[in-house]
């Protein structure tokens, strides 16, 4: 039996007393959730890729199949309607049959639009869980994504069962193969458009499998923090290398970053520092300790090094008070990471789905939870030069303070960003990403 099977029932188990104690409190009967269906694209005959609701891959790892539908309660067995019909048009899926089927009562559906006479007869108290509230409208549900039922599933995502962390583990190490994979295509001097074909190749997941648009930028391009046009022609000199690539793995999500460069000297230097500071961040991950204190260190250690590498010529306590680290450090230091790559529930505060918002200046901080046990978070320190936000930092005061003479040498490596993937447990960290061998 495989480690997933074993731990399967477990997860399985887990789910339904989350479920169970969600639908107690708000006195509903039961949860209906849709798998999703196709999308058409508008005036075309060809639809867009599916992508499965994540409330229905928490429950089983078919991320592939539309027009499936759960029934769950916290108390019965679940009941799966798995949608295979007759077509000659596509691969229609096989019978189910797995390590996590034992755990469902499985009805065959043929035609999408028959699923009502599998689903309760009496709606009232049911509730419908997905995207297509159309769908739902029609099926009769007046119960559509209950707020506070998903408040509280969503927050206790927050906490990984240990089958999912065994998933997470899986996906870092595909993921590390690609990564590994695009830095030979790097040094081979290649376009980005071949390196991310490269990256591909080795996890064996196209654009629409791997969990986010995969970022793959050279030289300037690093600067782009959601950089992913992939130019197909290789620049005339590699000076730099970004790549943020994850994998996916029944469903669950890696999220990588590295930075490298192609030569020795200061973005050289400056790659290693950032490196220091996401270990140091790393083990700065306590249960107890709020996760904006992570992000509020980061941003003090960007300070320091902005300081140490003469970018900006003041002590770096004055850097950090008179806010120029946010022109180098723009985003938040990280995020939970599972099901979805920006997992869900960041930002509440409790299970009830009280806000719990950033700092006001760090608005762009993903998470403000409590660190607790059984958490899983990227650690994702950066340093850029970003044309954009360097022009409006020369417009102040504190342009005075800046070695623009430095900023020209840097800005043509774009810029750093390295990430972690990281489950905290009560004594321990442990390092996904590291663990497979990616330094």
């Amino acid at each position: 039996m495989s480690a997933f099977a074993q731990s399967y029932p477990q997860h399985i188990q887990e789910l339904q007393t989350r479920t169970r104690h969600a639908l107690e409190r708000e006195g509903i009967d039961g949860l209906i959730i849709h798998s999703g269906q196709s999308k058409r694209m508008f005036l075309d005959d060809n639809n867009y890729p599916f992508h499965v609701n994540p409330q229905f891959k928490a429950w089983l790892p078919v991320v592939d199949n539309p027009n499936c539908w759960l029934i769950v309660n916290g108390v019965d067995k679940p009941k799966l309607i798995f949608y295979r019909p007759k077509d000659f048009w596509h691969k229609v899926p096989p019978v189910p049959n797995d390590f996590w089927v034992e755990q469902f009562d499985i009805v065959l559906l043929a035609q999408a639009d028959a699923v009502e006479k599998h689903l309760p007869f009496d709606k009232s108290k049911h509730a419908y869980v997905g995207e297509y509230i159309e769908v739902a409208k029609a099926l009769g549900f007046a119960l559509v994504n209950p707020d506070r039922v998903l408040h509280y599933l969503h927050y206790q995502r927050g906490y990984k069962t240990d089958y999912e962390l065994q998933c997470m583990r899986e996906a870092n190490r595909i993921a590390v193969d690609g990564h590994r994979a695009a830095k030979l295509a790097f040094d081979q001097g290649l376009s980005e458009f071949e390196i991310n074909l490269a990256y591909l190749c080795a996890v064996a997941q196209g654009d629409n499998q791997v969990p986010y648009n995969n970022i793959v930028a050279l030289n300037e391009n690093s600067a782009i923090l959601h950089y992913t046009m992939l130019d197909t022609h290789a620049p005339k000199q590699h000076r730099s290398f970004l790549i943020d690539a994850g994998a996916s793995f029944h469903g669950y999500a890696a999220d990588i970053t590295r930075t490298y460069s192609n030569s020795t000297g200061l973005f050289h230097d400056l790659i290693q520092a950032v490196q220091q500071i996401t270990l140091n961040l790393v083990d700065q991950l306590k249960p107890g300790t709020a996760y904006t204190e992570i992000h509020q260190s980061a941003y003090r250690q960007i300070g320091s090094l902005l300081a140490q590498f003469g970018i900006v010529n003041l002590a770096a306590d004055d850097i950090v008070s008179q806010g120029i680290v946010s022109t180098f450090f723009p985003h938040g230091v990280g995020h939970f990471l599972g099901l979805q790559v920006h997992d869900v529930a960041g930002h509440a505060a409790d299970d009830w789905g009280t806000p719990n918002p950033p700092p006001a200046e760090h608005p762009f901080l993903r998470t403000t939870r409590i660190i607790e046990p059984r958490q899983v978070f990227t650690i994702e320190p950066g340093l850029y030069f970003i044309d954009s936000l360097l022009n409006d930092l020369k417009a102040t005061e504190q342009s005075k303070y800046i070695n623009w003479d430095v900023i020209t040498e840097l800005k043509p490596f774009g810029g750093i960003r390295i990430e972690d993937n990281i489950v905290v447990h009560r004594e321990r960290n442990e390092n996904l990403t590291r663990l497979q061998g990616l330094n």
